[in-house]
């Protein structure tokens, strides 16, 4: 989707995504959220803010900067996992305590 061009602020009506994009909930509430739309014939992946019917922001990202992206949320994913694993399997205080 491509309402209303660059800089636009007016409300749109957002319509459905190409093939391949994707809507991401923010879980402040269903009326945040994060579009993602690929244009292939411009090699970009678009990823747009929406506040309800209005877009707020958008970013445009070269599909030869696509692969750095998932790499860094890749790393940041495997982090939280360690972190999450590394917490849950120390005992804790009051286990070691009864032993």
């Amino acid at each position: 989707m491509r309402p209303g061009g660059p800089g636009h602020n007016e409300e749109v009506t957002p319509t459905w995504l190409p093939a391949g994009g994707e809507v991401f909930l923010d879980d402040r509430g269903p009326h945040r959220t994060l579009r993602l739309s690929w244009h292939h014939e411009d090699g970009l992946v678009v990823l747009s803010l929406w506040r309800g019917g209005l877009c707020t922001g958008t970013f445009r990202l070269e599909i030869d900067e696509v692969p750095a992206l998932i790499d860094v949320l890749k790393r940041g994913l495997d982090d939280s996992y360690r972190k999450v694993y590394t917490e849950s399997a120390r005992p804790s205080a009051s286990s070691v305590e009864s032993a």
